[in-house]
């Protein structure tokens, strides 16, 4: 079972998990009577149900460790028992177990046979620690998906199909890329005019990408099953909204003061700070808006949303940086 994921061990058989080293008492004990064979039984894992069988084995009910203790050594097992046991049938597979530990809440579930005899215990330590491993899966899978990357394809596939899965996405960037160098030639004159720009250009683009990513992230772990109303919407947008302009002026307030002390020019600090607080504003609420849109659309947000947006951010950031520097330094 080593390397394999845990979806293809979710249809494995239950057997393949149990224990047998479980304590099993008879139905005809008496309390002092459990206690002895338990004990004589020396098991090494933790009690932590009784198993009455009957002489033949088969599963009678469970005796809750309370009850064996609290009794006199002369009471019957069989008046101190559960006789409704939940159990697993023998076929069941590693998923019915984890359901079935979901719903009843329980620290153990016996597996029987046909005939109804114990086959193995299937203990909740399975439970907890398959869902660890599903956790880490799911948020491994959707770090990868936000950057256009179905992780699980991905590991699976050969190099031609790793390739041809992740060229599409990258088209987003291409396309982004050759926009902002597109935009770089319609404000040529004021680049070459006040070539400082140039050298925030980085700064800016980083603040609004990672802000939407942020934006973008929080939208898909938080907001799924993606049922959105247009209240709903709004007061997220609204939230968002004026995160983002606390985000935007504060981190421009920081940039344009070291552009000023650093340059000394005033209008390059003014176009810093108008720019990156309405960028990272801008940004938080199309991080916000991408998989919302993307999902009424019917298509997959946790694939589609990152390249998008990051294609999107990078065009309208510096297009605004370039648009107020023509204006605020001409």
């Amino acid at each position: 079972m080593v390397g394999r994921s845990l979806q293809e061990r979710l249809s494995d058989p239950v057997l393949c998990y149990v224990h047998h080293d479980y304590a099993r008492v008879l139905d005809t004990d008496t309390v002092a009577e459990a206690l002895g064979r338990v004990q004589q039984s020396q098991i090494n894992s933790r009690i932590v149900y009784f198993y009455v069988v009957d002489a033949e084995e088969r599963l009678c009910g469970v005796l809750p460790t309370r009850r064996l203790l609290l009794h006199p050594p002369s009471t019957p097992v069989a008046e101190l028992m559960v006789r409704q046991v939940i159990r697993l049938p023998y076929t069941a597979s590693l998923l019915d177990a984890l359901e079935l530990f979901m719903f009843h809440r329980l620290l153990a579930f016996p597996v029987v046979d046909a005939e109804g005899r114990i086959v193995g215990i299937i203990d909740v330590d399975l439970f907890t620690r398959e869902l660890t491993d599903l956790a880490q899966a799911e948020e491994s899978d959707d770090i990868f998906q936000i950057i256009g990357v179905h992780l699980t394809a991905i590991r699976q596939a050969s190099v031609a199909g790793a390739f041809v899965r992740r060229l599409p996405w990258l088209g987003c960037n291409i396309a982004g890329g050759l926009a902002c160098a597109l935009l770089g030639g319609v404000f040529q004159q004021t680049l070459e005019r006040v070539v400082v720009l140039a050298l925030f250009i980085p700064v800016v683009l980083a603040l609004a990408e990672s802000v939407s990513m942020q934006s973008l992230s929080l939208t898909l772990q938080l907001h799924e099953p993606w049922v959105m109303t247009w209240s709903k919407w709004f007061r997220l947008f609204w939230r968002e909204g004026l995160i983002g302009v606390l985000l935007g002026a504060g981190c421009g307030a920081m940039v344009a003061l070291v552009a000023w002390v650093w340059q000394g020019s005033s209008p390059l600090a003014l176009t810093l700070l108008a720019s990156i607080g309405g960028s990272v504003t801008w940004s938080a609420m199309l991080g916000l808006s991408m998989p919302i849109a993307l999902r009424a659309m019917q298509r997959d947000p946790k694939v589609a949303a990152g390249p998008v947006t990051l294609a999107l951010v990078d065009t309208s950031t510096l297009t605004m940086y370039l648009a107020l520097a023509a204006w605020l330094l001409a």
